[in-house]
């Protein structure tokens, strides 16, 4: 009975976390002995708010919301007891065996009445990854019902995040993930992406929005209208970088879906619950879509869930004809994350924070960001909401890159976290995506910390 003390002092210390985590932690999208050799992890203990604090007493400004997720902002007393009072009713059951748990039905309906029109009918999980290979199911199954087998073929963009599973990887359109393990698996395809900045010299971003969204129908044509199944894409890339598509791309990319019969599915992982301003990014561009993936936003990051948002087109099919659909997870529909996301869509809704993101915060944060546009290494800066880009050039006429592609953006974001901000480095594009509760003044330090990193990059740099 007295070792355990003993063994939490000597553990609780920043040295022994990095030694224990060196020695059995394998991190994601990490290069392991890379980060063993720079010293280790920084250990994150506590978070309030928007701020962090790590194991030796730094508070860092989180202008990431954690992963794109942590909406509410950190320290929600309220999303820890809506836990807890769950834990001690029902801590689990699941949704197998013909049953169902009261905060799995209730947040089903909450869902429901909250995304576009049609998108009754819910499949939960618990990460994105897990929801877009459920959709990809869901897709290939519609159509083989439909009496279309053929149409097994789905579409996606370059630089498309879908998530890290074999077929949600194989749904996005990251090459390095592809590169891991001969992805994509067959019958996944990749066109271009919608991001004027760096593919349209020449256009309009009218223009190239059109363009970008032709590039869709003629892989459609490329493959034969018989054989496609579906297009998926985010709103707005976040992963990918931030790509805002100019306002002709979704509307031409809905015509295309309509003229070609294809389901046209929204990954609102990111762009959900607030971040663009309005509850979900379909809502901001005025996206039909056929399937919806949340997660992330759902329950700001603090419990593990995900949902498919099925409409009528395909939900009608997959009822009458469908019979058993052979997928599922342990945890679908766990009673605990559905609690907290019931409590969490609660607080947005009673502190307006959707609507604070879009009237208050997410113009300002527009605003501050773009004074960062006379900088001699900025490009462009942009973003929509509480999403931000901040494109780092060598050369601002040509957008000409510093090569090797990648290098100014990690000097800049080595530069970030050394200075206590968190922003992410997507090749040489800083993305920002902090809590919808950041204030003004939050922004203005934000603005202020990332001014600074840019600096220390450019001296590195070479530029003046």
């Amino acid at each position: 009975m007295t070792s355990l003390p003993a063994q939490k002092q000597t553990r609780n210390s920043t040295a022994a976390w990095r030694a224990a985590d060196t020695a059995h932690h394998l991190h994601p999208f990490t290069d392991f002995r890379g980060l063993a050799e720079e010293g280790g992890s920084r250990i994150i203990t506590k978070a309030n708010g928007v701020w962090l604090e790590d194991s030796e007493g730094e508070r860092i400004l989180d202008g990431m919301a954690g992963l794109w997720c942590v909406n509410a902002g950190y320290g929600r007393e309220r999303l820890a007891k809506a836990a807890y009072d769950q834990m001690l009713e029902l801590p689990f059951y699941n949704t197998f065996f013909k049953t169902a748990t009261p905060t799995s039905i209730e947040l089903a309906e909450k869902l429901a009445a909250l995304t576009p029109a049609g998108l009754d009918k819910v499949f939960f999980a618990s990460s994105g990854s897990e929801a877009n290979d459920t959709i990809a199911r869901i897709v290939r199954r519609y159509w083989k019902l439909a009496g279309k087998p053929a149409r097994v073929n789905i579409i996606s963009r370059v630089n498309g995040y879908h998530g890290s599973t074999m077929a949600s990887a194989s749904l996005g359109g990251m090459k390095p993930m592809h590169d891991l393990d001969g992805l994509p698996l067959p019958g996944f395809h990749h066109v271009r992406q919608p991001y004027w900045y760096g593919e349209g010299a020449g256009l309009t971003p009218e223009d190239f929005g059109k363009a970008a969204a032709k590039a869709i129908e003629d892989k459609i044509l490329e493959l034969g209208p018989d054989t496609v199944a579906a297009f998926i894409g985010e709103p707005v890339q976040g992963a990918g970088g931030v790509i805002v598509p100019p306002a002709s791309y979704w509307p031409e990319v809905q015509r295309i879906c309509k003229q070609y019969g294809i389901l046209l599915i929204a990954d609102e992982v990111i762009c959900g619950f607030g971040r663009t301003g309005q509850w979900f990014g379909s809502d901001t561009f005025d996206i039909e879509p056929d399937l919806m993936t949340l997660a992330k936003g759902i329950t700001s990051g603090y419990l593990p869930l995900s949902a498919v948002m099925v409409g009528k087109r395909v939900a009608d099919v997959l009822w009458e004809k469908g019979g058993e659909f052979a997928h599922g997870f342990t945890y679908s529909g766990h009673p605990v994350a559905c609690a907290v996301a019931l409590e969490n869509i609660a607080i947005l809704e009673e502190e307006k924070l959707v609507e604070r993101v879009r009237e208050e915060v997410g113009p300002y944060l527009q605003e501050r960001l773009a004074t960062l546009a006379d900088h001699p290494l900025v490009g462009e800066v942009r973003g929509v909401g509480l999403l931000g880009a901040v494109e780092l050039v060598a050369d601002k006429a040509s957008h000409a890159r510093f090569k090797p592609e990648g290098r100014a953006g990690t000097i800049c974001r080595d530069y970030c976290f050394k200075g206590n901000l968190v922003s992410r480095a997507v090749r040489d594009t800083m993305v920002i995506s902090p809590p919808l509760i950041i204030t003004k003044a939050e922004i203005d330090e934000l603005v202020v910390r990332l001014r600074r990193a840019i600096d220390l990059t450019a001296k590195d740099l070479g530029v003046s």
